[in-house]
């Protein structure tokens, strides 16, 4: 790519001081740029995620070996198999400087630590899994990965899954979507005899309903885009499912609204909601009727600006961060188990990561003998022609081509052996030597 953004705007992150004494990946590097919660506000995660991920994803896999975009309600991360000037040209070209970076081995660090849910905003919680597992898929079916980010994002999980056994770090663990319930609940006091609407019957629809579920609520009602989805969702919770027309009609009768639609718009609007409210309200009453409002979606369901409405309480995903249950500081000292064996885990992971970086280049060399072998067999078996019959030809040549595959064979079994093994410690020596091996031949 040929335009480059300020340095200043590229952030390379490091989880660790010790990061740059261990061994380093050094071939086919992977970057991954990435915004968070922790780092950023609902806002700024908002402007910096992508509407369109296919559109994103092919136009990316021009410049690199392959890419993924993992893109939560809580964080954006674009994994590449690529450079850091690569990944930051393209993100500056669409207006994106705000990322941090984490390159190599701290790029391998960071997606370990993204699958066992140390990053999370829940920690602990499961739902980064499957949504790694997502990411993976849609790349794939793109067309835009690659062996070697599948590799990393395969030993992601399989780590994220370890963990989780050796440590329980999940144990308690609340979703997001059971973590917006809890907040509604530390708001009002108690949910029993209350009236919830839920907007959006996704995955975090989902998450938000099963939580409500354990609470005495008077009615839960679940609005979709797609009606059959809602009444999908409300059989399984026994609730009410709701048109999204008529949604204003129940914002009048509901204590609760948690929204979590994947519309690329506000779903609420200040003065649709405001209408709403009115109209359920007494004509002599003058206390503002009392509404929690969660907005979990991103980019975001509901207008901001209702939270000037008189009575309602508007809460985001930035709001979440604050919940506090019982396992919390059980699981934050599981966390720092959690991170020993990542870096246990990762000595042994960047070994393999690095054999197989290397593999294309053993292949090329493997093509390069096999070129040399066909023209050297070839010449040596026109020049026995004029000596031998048919019969003879025939039986010589197989016998030449026989004994130049199995010498090819010996001759580079021994250094690709070498070759993977100097990968493996970090060592490049061995592989420029073939290269320039194999560019003397050409």
């Amino acid at each position: 790519m040929n335009a480059h953004p300020p340095s200043a705007a590229v952030r390379i992150s490091t989880d660790s001081p010790s990061s740059q004494e261990r061994m380093q990946t050094l071939f086919e590097p992977l970057t991954i740029a990435s915004l968070a919660h922790h780092n950023t506000d609902v806002t700024a995660l908002e402007k910096a995620r992508f509407s369109d991920e296919t559109q994103v994803l092919t136009e990316i896999s021009n410049y690199v070996h392959g890419a993924l975009l993992l893109q939560t309600c809580n964080r954006v991360e674009l994994i590449v198999q690529g450079s850091v000037a690569e990944v930051a040209s393209f993100l500056h070209a669409h207006g994106r400087d705000d990322f941090s970076y984490y390159h190599g081995y701290d790029a391998l660090r960071h997606l370990l630590h993204l699958a066992a849910g140390i990053h999370s905003m829940i920690i602990g919680e499961d739902q980064i899994l499957g949504q790694m597992r997502g990411a993976l898929r849609t790349s794939e079916e793109l067309d835009v990965s690659s062996p070697l980010l599948k590799l990393c994002i395969d030993k992601a999980i399989h780590t994220g899954v370890l963990i989780r056994k050796r440590t329980g770090l999940n144990q308690g663990a609340v979703s997001v979507g059971s973590a917006a319930v809890l907040l509604a609940q530390e708001h009002l006091g108690d949910l029993s005899g209350k009236h919830i609407l839920v907007l959006g019957s996704g995955e975090m629809g989902v998450l938000v309903a099963n939580a409500l579920c354990a609470k005495n609520l008077s009615a839960i009602y679940v609005a979709n885009r797609t009606y059959d989805r809602a009444c999908q969702l409300a059989e399984m919770i026994h609730g009410t499912a709701v048109k999204m027309d008529d949604i204003s009609r129940y914002l009048g009768l509901s204590d609760v609204v948690i929204s979590c639609t994947t519309a690329p718009h506000f779903v609420l609007h200040e003065s649709d909601v405001r209408i709403a409210l009115s109209q359920s309200q007494w004509p002599l009453d003058r206390t503002a009727r009392q509404i929690v409002m969660i907005d979990l979606a991103q980019p975001r369901d509901i207008d901001p600006a209702i939270e000037t409405i008189p009575g309602v309480v508007l809460f985001t995903i930035d709001d979440l961060a604050d919940i506090n249950d019982a396992a919390t500081l059980n699981r934050r000292e599981r966390a720092q188990t959690a991170k020993v064996i990542i870096e246990e885990e990762l000595v042994s992971f960047v070994r393999y990561y690095n054999q197989r970086s290397v593999e294309r280049e053993i292949a090329s060399l493997y093509l390069w003998a096999e070129r040399i072998r066909s023209q050297e067999s070839s010449r040596a078996i026109k020049t026995l022609a004029s000596f031998l019959s048919l019969q003879e030809h025939e039986k010589t040549a197989c016998i030449i081509d026989d004994m130049s595959h199995a010498l090819v064979k010996k001759l580079l079994s021994d250094l690709t052996r070498r070759v993977k093994e100097a990968a493996a410690n970090g060592d490049d020596s061995c592989l420029h030597l073939l290269s320039g091996l194999m560019d003397e031949e050409k």
